[in-house]
């Protein structure tokens, strides 16, 4: 039977994965929790972290610098919940793609869908932080008339949200103010600047006469270390896709398993 101040139960609410121990599996929500664990009361986030497992928090929605979600509690009105971060402004973002852009393994990695966890470190070097740091840096607001920071029903949004971050990284952009779209979209048109050339020969001109005799430049070829692996039909996904079908699939679709099937066929190098 629930007891007064037990919170009302929520038929359809969001309901963390885990029903007990840590929340969040992978390292940038590992990393988000981490930081907020080691700033927020920790009592408040215990009472947060049952709220969110059983299922208390209804409409999480993540946008530009503001989550916003309503929480259930023992009164009849949810309550309003939103969590702010400083905003990213759009000249620092060019600064971060043009960065990203850069770096021919990132530039791979994102646009095949993977959050590599050195991208924390891009943030920094450009005097940029990608998690809130520290309590200053998160702005949590709450109708309810707790005056805790967090409450217990903002504490149970940033678990959840934890957990979106699981399921979608780029959630973690977005909230930053840069979507999905918006960043893969950037590093398709920037040049990749850092990205080797497999046939560079150390700048030896190319005559008529040389043209049948292999340079010297060629046995240095040997020895040069291999470019980043990068994912199957990378090409593909670098390239603005050309307007042509195959029986109604884009070109790009039906190129792609055969990308695949060559990443994973040996050569001969006998």
């Amino acid at each position: 039977m629930p007891q007064y101040g037990d919170p009302i139960e929520v038929e359809d609410g969001l309901r963390a994965h885990t029903r007990r121990g840590s929340i969040g599996s992978e390292w940038w929500s590992r990393r988000f929790i981490d930081l907020v664990e080691s700033f927020a009361d920790t009592g408040r986030l215990q009472r947060g972290r049952s709220y969110a497992r059983k299922g208390q928090v209804i409409d999480l929605r993540v946008g530009p610098y503001e989550v916003t979600a309503r929480v259930q509690g023992s009164v009849e009105e949810p309550y309003e919940v939103a969590l702010g971060i400083d905003a990213i402004d759009d000249a620092d973002w060019r600064r971060v793609e043009a960065e990203l852009a850069s770096r021919a393994v990132f530039r791979a990695r994102l646009l095949a869908g993977e959050m590599p966890p050195e991208i924390e470190d891009v943030f920094a070097g450009l005097g940029l932080s990608l998690f809130p740091e520290s309590a200053a840096d998160l702005h949590l607001m709450c109708d309810c008339p707790d005056w805790g920071d967090p409450c217990k029903h903002a504490a149970a949004v940033l678990y959840l949200l934890a957990e979106s971050f699981d399921d979608d990284p780029f959630l973690i952009l977005a909230w930053n103010g840069r979507t999905r779209d918006q960043l893969l979209t950037a590093l398709r048109r920037a040049p990749a600047r850092d990205a080797p050339d497999p046939f560079a020969v150390e700048d030896e001109p190319l005559s008529a006469e040389g043209f049948w005799t292999p340079p010297s430049g060629l046995a240095r070829l040997r020895d040069r270390a291999g470019a980043p692996p990068v994912p199957p039909g990378f090409l593909l996904q670098v390239v603005e896709p050309p307007p042509v079908k195959v029986r109604r699939r884009a070109l790009t679709d039906v190129l792609q398993p055969a990308y695949e099937a060559l990443a994973s066929t040996p050569f001969n190098t006998d």
